[in-house]
């Protein structure tokens, strides 16, 4: 079932998100770095169906207490298209391992998994016919940037409200909407992480995050499969708002 926000709950959570990233005691409480957010098929859809743009936006939001990402479909301009409900999702805890895929020049299949704490547990590489060609990350830059996050992100958050008083902390994303794009049937959900990747241009940490898409194998066994799953780096908002 899609979780939704109305007009009045979007901008209460917009500026519950506001009023305290800045707040190191309230970020510590509130952003376990071993959580991720899901994102079902009825969210993906509803935001594929009203995007205009080769982007879209992720809203961070604060609503009951609870960290959240909110979808905001962009028209052909950028700018963000006014909704009467919006969709979003909780920071949450993994429900099981994470596996990410990788397919390299069409041939050699890597397999990560991370466990629930966000720490790599598996890693294994195996020949296969190519099975996928879609735009991805380097999986291992997306798993460095993972478990950036889940062990520095807390001294990060400390350095942007002891130096900065929240200025930079990230408000919004600017997502390619290809990394929510289905690329097979059987699409069944996306997780999305928290990353942190080292910016040559702002020569320093930025946050991201990392899209991992899984699709159900109806042609076999009917179970879970992720292929090719880890999509581009999204864009963080402060700094990269243009």
């Amino acid at each position: 079932m899609r979780a939704t926000f109305s007009r009045e709950e979007y901008d209460i959570a917009i500026q519950g998100w506001s009023m305290n990233c800045g707040n190191y005691s309230t970020i510590q409480n509130l952003i376990p770095t071993n959580y991720v957010f899901y994102l079902g098929h009825e969210e993906i859809e509803w935001l594929n169906a009203r995007n205009e743009n080769p982007k879209f936006c992720v809203e961070m939001g604060l609503y009951e207490n609870q960290v959240i990402i909110i979808l905001a479909p962009l028209d052909a301009a950028g700018q963000k298209i006014p909704m009467d409900d919006y969709c979003y999702a909780p920071l949450q805890e993994l429900e099981s391992d994470l596996t990410l895929t990788e397919t390299e020049e069409y041939v050699l299949v890597k397999n990560a998994v991370l466990s629930k704490e966000l720490t790599q547990v598996d890693n294994s590489s195996n020949m296969s016919y190519p099975i996928a060609n879609q735009p991805m990350l380097e999986q291992d830059k997306a798993l460095d940037a993972i478990e950036s996050w889940r062990t520095e992100a807390m001294s990060w958050f400390y350095r942007e409200c002891d130096e900065f008083k929240g200025a930079r902390i990230f408000k919004k994303f600017f997502v390619p909407a290809q990394d929510l794009l289905p690329s097979k049937p059987g699409f069944t959900h996306a997780v999305c992480s928290f990353g942190l990747k080292f910016s040559d241009v702002y020569q320093r940490m930025l946050p991201t995050l990392i899209f991992i898409s899984f699709y159900e194998d109806i042609e076999n066994t009917g179970s879970i499969q992720a292929t090719s799953n880890t999509y581009d780096w999204s864009q963080a908002c402060p700094p990269l708002c243009g």
